[in-house]
């Protein structure tokens, strides 16, 4: 059978539109707390910014270039973005709805209120003059276009006000303010009149209003003598995809360093405006911004609203979910380092329901441990303040031998990197930036100790980053071992990162570009020839996306010899489902809750001794082919059975927050009906971690 018709193909990026359709559906759902909706109106918001900036940026070159290619899946770039758009604009206006019409009267019924400008009193529009002459118009800076100057240049994201005034003389003009991003989006009025009207002070009260509005009433001081005759909120959205042709980059951190600097100067892609903009105001930015109508987008009510993740710094914690408090396994209490414990038997974590704090305690312990000889680690996003660099820094001021590989290419936390890269460098850390064409991705942390009987190594290896806070929202894994067939495996991956190595073979890791896709297809093969004698073929497959051609036949052979397939896919599926005589044994279900599903699980039954493997990668041609990616192998038996019972097994029988993949590409909540008992797999993990902490699941005794 010819796997490679299209009709078996979902858009990649379409696909990825209904993984935000189900963020937006947490935002829809009245039975979660109040503001855990508007969390989730924000990352909708965030998200489809980063969509823009990222693929339909590149669509739009594609289309500019006059590239006519056919995807896998039949669409050429032009299809693909009228599909896009089609989709795309009936998700706003439902947003916009849910903003203005649901969250903000429940939001006020709680004592939150958030005032559009004009519904405030005198005094309050008084108290805010105030504050706008004080501490608003001192860091603004009108921008005229006219004959003698140019257009302004809009920077990326940034929301302006378009403006036309007119002179004493009758002569109208254009002019563009920016609104300043340091300064709060939401203003807490009873705040600023505790600061200017004291007497007007209400303690307790949340009420705001947005400083685009503030600025906007408040023209007049920035043209005076002038008439403005009319201002309007837009936002712009640039191409931010950064290329770099490393083999010509002396110094990559100065080229990555320019390359960010020119995101704010990208092409065009996306002009949001308010819907009673005027026409005049509406052609004058479509002509200077070089885009058509196809790109901008009109929206009834504020625009930029990913900046209302700020309200969930707000004291209603009725309004919250109840506080999750992770756990430490308790076999880090009974021995008496961290290091003995890994000794006695590999150990995995399992976050956000186990604590990140082991593995900050993993390097802090070995920077200061006299037997230590030696630290190396990947660093992809480790975020601000991160408690592992400051350990890793540490461990160089204390004499050891420490390598880091930091990842200047991990898309928008370049700047960050770059400045951890700067600090290790500073002292004595041998900061290496990775391949030539290749991204590293894999988490690996190895520590060289000394003890009685030789040198052991000792591993962390892991599924998400080495970011203390993304550990509290992103489910992922992390395994303790020292193993010594994977601990070598380790060494032999260091060296292939910062020295010359050609190893083209590994015992037990699985890595990417090097043996990971023919692995994993090997395996997916042994699970068909399983089948075939035992009749028991099963494959259960966690990831954020799907899109690898190669992969995706070789399950739809695996489907079509009779494997029970499950796909646990958080976001981008390019396989069809359920399709007859083709993938009718492959089940795809999506997880959207409260935590980001951000493990990766590869379950292989072989007959009743399964094979698993943890890991950093997703099948996707970008993660087989062009980043360096490590899958490793679980042997623990009781570790085995809690990923088995305790992960996967939950995670198939969630009916709460799990969505099914139509054969059409549109997901479809499991059914809750009949009287079925409710399963929330996050929650359930939440219990299971707080109800019974004298077992300890997660260690290999």
């Amino acid at each position: 059978m010819n796997f490679k018709d299209s009709k078996y193909y979902i858009n990649r990026d379409l696909s990825w539109i209904e993984f935000n359709r189900k963020v937006l559906d947490e935002a829809l759902d009245r039975s979660l707390p109040l503001l855990e909706r508007v969390k989730f109106l924000s990352i909708f918001c965030t998200n489809l910014d980063e969509f823009y900036m990222i693929r339909v940026s590149g669509l739009k070159e594609q289309v500019a270039l006059n590239l006519l290619n056919v995807g896998i899946d039949g669409l050429s770039p032009i299809e693909t973005l009228k599909k896009i758009e089609s989709k795309v604009r009936p998700m706003l206006k439902t947003f916009m709805d849910c903003y203005k019409n649901d969250v903000l009267p429940q939001l006020k019924e709680e004592g939150i209120e958030i005032f559009d400008y004009s519904q405030l009193t005198n005094s309050e529009k008084e108290c805010l003059k105030a504050y706008f002459e004080k501490e608003i118009f001192p860091v603004l800076t009108p921008l005229a276009f006219d004959p003698g100057r140019p257009f302004p240049h809009i920077s990326n994201l940034s929301l302006s006000l378009a403006i036309s005034i007119e002179k004493p003389d009758g002569e109208q003009h254009f002019a563009r303010v920016k609104i300043p991003r340091i300064i709060p989006r939401f203003v807490n009025i009873d705040l600023i009149q505790k600061k200017y009207r004291p007497e007007l002070y209400s303690n307790g009260k949340a009420r705001f209003t947005l400083i685009d509005q503030i600025i906007q009433a408040n023209l007049d001081s920035l043209f005076p003598k002038m008439k403005v005759i009319e201002s309007f909120i837009f936002r712009v959205t640039r191409d931010t995809d950064i290329e770099i042709q490393e083999d010509e980059a002396d110094d990559l951190l100065k080229i990555i360093e320019e390359n960010i600097k020119q995101r704010r100067f990208g092409a065009v892609v996306r002009l949001e405006i308010e819907s009673d903009i005027s026409l005049v105001i509406k052609n004058l930015l479509m002509k200077n911004l070089e885009i058509d109508e196809s790109s901008v987008h009109v929206l009834n009510g504020p625009l930029g609203l990913g900046e209302l993740i700020s309200l969930l710094a707000l004291p209603h914690q009725h309004l919250k979910l109840k506080p999750f408090y992770p756990a430490t396994p308790k076999i880090f209490e009974e021995e008496d380092n961290i290091f003995s414990a890994i000794r006695k038997n590999d150990i995995l974590l399992n976050h956000p329901y186990h604590a990140f704090l082991p593995v900050i305690d993993f390097i802090k312990k070995a920077s200061h441990d006299p037997n230590v000889l030696a630290i190396k680690q990947t660093l992809y996003r480790v975020g601000p303040n991160s408690p592992i660099v400051a350990s890793l820094i540490e461990a160089a001021e204390n004499g050891k031998q420490v390598a880091v590989l930091v990842e200047l290419k991990a898309r928008f936390d370049e700047e960050n990197n770059i400045h951890w890269a700067r600090s290790l460098e500073k002292v004595g850390v041998h900061v290496v930036y990775g391949l030539i064409g290749l991204k590293t991705h894999c988490k690996v942390a190895l520590v060289v100790r000394k003890e009685k009987d030789g040198l052991r190594r000792y591993l962390h290896l892991g599924t998400g980053n080495y970011n203390a806070q993304t550990a509290k929202i992103y489910t992922d894994f992390g395994l303790f071992t020292c193993n010594e067939k994977i601990a070598a495996d380790a060494s032999e991956l260091f060296n292939y990162l910062t020295g010359y190595s050609e190893q083209d073979s590994y015992r037990e890791l699985l890595v990417a570009p090097i043996n990971m896709r023919e692995r994993l297809l090997e395996f997916i093969d042994n699970e068909i020839q399983s089948h075939k004698k035992f009749g028991n073929g099963r494959l259960i497959f966690k990831m954020n996306s799907l899109t690898d051609p190669k992969m995706i036949q070789a399950l739809y052979r695996a489907s079509c010899e009779g494997v029970k397939i499950d796909l646990l896919i958080r976001g981008i599926c390019m396989l069809r489902p359920q399709l007859k005589n083709v993938s009718e044994n492959i089940h795809v279900t999506s997880i959207v809750g409260r935590f980001l599903e951000h493990a990766r699980i590869f379950y292989f039954h072989n007959n009743g001794d399964p094979n698993i493997y943890l890991g950093s990668a997703d099948i996707m041609e970008r993660s087989l082919n062009r980043r360096v990616e490590v899958l490793f192998p679980v042997n623990g038996e009781n570790i085995k059975r809690f990923i088995i019972d305790s992960v996967l097994h939950v995670q198939l029988s969630d009916n709460f927050n799990a969505r099914y993949l139509l054969p059409d590409g549109s997901y479809e909540f499991v059914d809750k009906k009949n009287g079925a008992e409710l399963h929330d797999s996050q929650m359930i993990q939440i219990q299971t971690v707080a109800d019974d902490q004298s077992w300890d699941p997660v260690s290999g005794l």
